[in-house]
């Protein structure tokens, strides 16, 4: 009896001696090529390890350099890159199926959507798509995760052309639940988004998992953006906030949202107004751009409509805001607000105008970057400075013939033209400027950093040069009176203007 137990007792040591070694020597591969077979199968990729190192009681996978090269192509970047990875688990739920694991953190995830390339094997199975009745394979190697976190992470959609610039996710948290590939996942995430520079707070659902062709992943869920410092954009200033929900893919995201902005102001007037507008985007992954369709924006008493996109300019580094800008019911002193540095505002009065609106990027203030090209009339308008607008009222009354009469002259004026404004210079064409009695024809520049002034053109008056003074003036006038009526009016005068906007000249051109 002691012979048999001791032959039995022998049999066990040897059994556990056994079972130790192998699980000292072979466990550990299996437990790495069944990791291999489900991240190969899941991603559609060839996986590199860098460091893989386990430990089975508990289950505990740690390493380095994990690289997934999709399709096992090595011409593009790799589809998914991670700096060190930590799996937790137990060692029967993993290698059960499915496999079932605790916890993965990640470190360093970079995740890069490759361009889709249709090769013939991707047109044969759409041939032949819904000619077989026969249902989709079960997936060989399904997986469960309880959660995954990865810290200072990136996600990077690739363009459709290698000119343009990748769209760019710098997410430095992530933390998703109940992750299978297989299935629409809930995630939370933080980004720091660099311009303005803020932090968004996001939460959602990601995937399945389209291993085929990653782009078309779906993705939706909602953000928040708070505390954004629009002096990060010089020559701006205020703090944005804003709110708002996205869906589609990764390569197609739309996304609608609100923001607002209670003291936002160029730094080259000095003044804010509370800014508030509402958005539609379309965040295309395949060239990279956001296209605004539209954006409607409005302050004070004014509201506008913009459409355009933040979009790649051909030979400019970095991305343009370009818009097309539509105002038709503003007002001209809440726009003069924002650009002149008087307060109140130099004039007043309703204003309407179109204009292409180009913000190329760069570090320079935004009124020496910015570029418009529009066009714009302003009715009922006057000055609220009461020296000018005597002026003007002067001006009223000599064009009318009436120098003597207080009550004759009119100080409401509309005013219109064209301009382009290059490198912080406004240059108008076109510029039509009516009182009654009396129009100014003018073209030029004005300066927004100097405020001068350089314009030359014509002033148009219904009477006659004679007729807008009295006495001797008048006795003499009418000698010229014959060399300045042309075109039906009573004085056509070649003028000019010159100075600043505080101390303006005006002269004959003759």
């Amino acid at each position: 009896m002691k012979k048999i137990a001791a032959i039995v007792a022998g049999f066990l040591l040897l059994a556990a001696g056994v079972g130790g070694y192998l699980a000292k020597t072979r466990l550990p591969g299996i437990v790495q090529e069944r990791s291999k077979n489900i991240l190969r199968e899941r991603f559609h990729s060839e996986i590199e390890f860098g460091r893989f190192s386990v430990s089975l009681f508990p289950l505990s996978i740690s390493g380095e350099k994990l690289v997934f090269r999709h399709h096992g192509r090595t011409d593009v970047p790799p589809l998914i890159t991670i700096s060190t990875f930590a799996v937790e688990g137990s060692l029967i739920g993993f290698l059960r199926t499915p496999a079932h694991v605790r916890a993965i953190r990640l470190k360093g995830l970079q995740i890069q959507v490759p361009r889709h390339h249709q090769t013939n094997q991707d047109q044969e199975q759409k041939d032949t798509a819904g000619k077989s009745e026969q249902p989709p394979a079960k997936d060989k190697y399904p997986v469960v995760v309880d959660e995954i976190v990865a810290d200072d992470s990136k996600l990077e959609i690739l363009p459709k052309t290698a000119d343009k610039d990748p769209l760019e996710f710098a997410i430095h948290h992530l933390n998703m639940h109940s992750v299978g590939l297989d299935r629409s996942a809930p995630f939370r995430a933080a980004l720091t988004n660099p311009k303005p520079e803020g932090e968004i707070e996001t939460s959602g659902n990601f995937g399945p998992w389209q291993a085929d062709d990653p782009g078309q992943t779906p993705v939706s869920g909602s953000y928040t953006f708070a505390h954004a410092d629009m002096a990060t954009f010089k020559g701006l200033t205020g703090i944005l906030s804003s709110a708002g929900q996205y869906n589609g893919i990764l390569e197609r995201i739309v996304a609608d949202g609100e923001t607002m902005i209670p003291d936002f102001g160029l730094t080259i007037s000095g003044h804010t107004v509370p800014l508030h507008t509402r958005y539609h985007a379309i965040i295309d992954g395949t060239n990279g751009d956001t296209l605004l369709q539209p954006v409607d924006a409005d302050f004070l008493n004014t509201a506008l409509t913009a459409t355009g996109g933040v979009v790649k300019v051909q030979g400019i580094r970095g991305k343009a805001i370009s818009l097309d800008v539509v105002l038709n019911k503003g007002r001209m002193e809440d726009l003069l607000r924002l650009a002149v540095k008087s307060d109140p505002p130099p004039m007043t009065g309703a204003i309407g105008f179109h204009t292409k609106f180009l913000l190329p990027p760069g570090d320079q203030d935004v009124a020496d970057r910015l570029s418009l090209d529009g066009k714009f009339v302003t009715t009922t308008a006057s000055f609220t400075s009461p020296q000018p607008a005597e002026k003007l009222k002067a001006l009223s009354r000599r064009g009318q013939g009436k120098p003597d009469e207080p009550d004759a002259g009119s100080e409401i004026f509309n005013l219109s033209g064209r301009f382009r404004l290059r490198n912080g210079i406004i240059q108008f064409t076109d510029l039509n400027f009516k009182v009654t009695g009396a129009a100014v024809q003018l073209h030029g520049t004005y300066g927004l950093r100097s405020e001068a002034m350089d314009f030359h053109g014509t002033l148009t008056l219904d009477a006659k040069l004679s007729q807008t003074t009295t006495g001797v003036k008048s006795l003499f006038l009418k000698m010229v009176d014959p060399f300045f009526a042309k075109k039906g009016a009573g004085a056509v005068i070649p003028i000019k203007v010159s100075g600043t906007r505080d101390k303006p000249s005006f002269g004959l051109a003759l």
